[in-house]
């Protein structure tokens, strides 16, 4: 899916995810402290994001398209909180290495020539500690049409997460099952996921999260 894509999906003024956080993130709070740096992964027009500064932390939300991340500003702006943006390909971004103290990544789906590198990416992110936390689509969804991508290679399961982060984060939370969905009008309805959330090692114990 290319940024005209994302743009084009993006261009209504009227906020196409919604506006309110994702409710597994919600559900995730008593893991985040106020003044953590967090790198919000292909946050779209921003509710994750925002959710995250309204709760004190410093969020750098980066995103495929520069509409959405014009209407994350905006939103922003409305909740008097500050986020930093960045417009990139997160398969060519040079991503910054054990630089946040949390990751979060909701909801994105990539082919499987670029999922493992990404998810790699997303672990190296995270500094000695740092917390992982993510759900995405998984392979039943195609079942239920309330989201994602109509492709099964493009969707998670536990194993497919357990392969790409194993030995890069130790696992608290890895499972999948169904979810109702409030999420504007691309996320809405009965629908399955799978959710993990992980934390990087200590700096004595952490592999490299670049290695091939």
């Amino acid at each position: 899916m290319t940024a005209d894509f994302w743009d084009q999906r993006y261009a209504d003024r009227k906020y196409v995810y919604g506006v309110e956080p994702n409710a597994f993130l919600t559900r995730q709070r008593h893991r985040l402290d106020r003044g953590m740096s967090v790198l919000a992964v292909a946050d779209g027009e921003g509710r994750n994001g925002v959710w995250l500064a309204s709760h004190g932390m410093r969020v750098h939300a980066v995103d495929y398209s520069a509409v959405a991340l014009q209407k994350a500003m905006r939103l922003a702006l409305d909740r008097g909180v500050t986020l930093r943006t960045t417009c990139a390909d997160l398969t060519d971004w040079t991503w910054p290495t054990a630089a946040y103290d949390a990751v979060v990544c909701l909801f994105l789906h990539l082919g499987p020539e670029h999922r493992a590198a990404v998810h790699r990416a997303m672990a190296g992110a995270l500094a000695p500690g740092g917390l992982l936390i993510m759900e995405a689509f998984h392979p039943a969804q195609l079942r239920y049409g309330t989201g994602g991508p109509p492709n099964a290679e493009m969707l998670y399961d536990p194993d497919t997460l357990a392969a790409d982060f194993g030995g890069l984060l130790d696992i608290d939370v890895l499972e999948d099952g169904e979810t109702d969905l409030d999420e504007g009008a691309h996320h809405q309805g009965r629908a399955h996921t799978t959710r993990l959330v992980g934390r990087a090692p200590m700096a004595e114990t952490r592999p490299d999260a670049t290695a091939r």
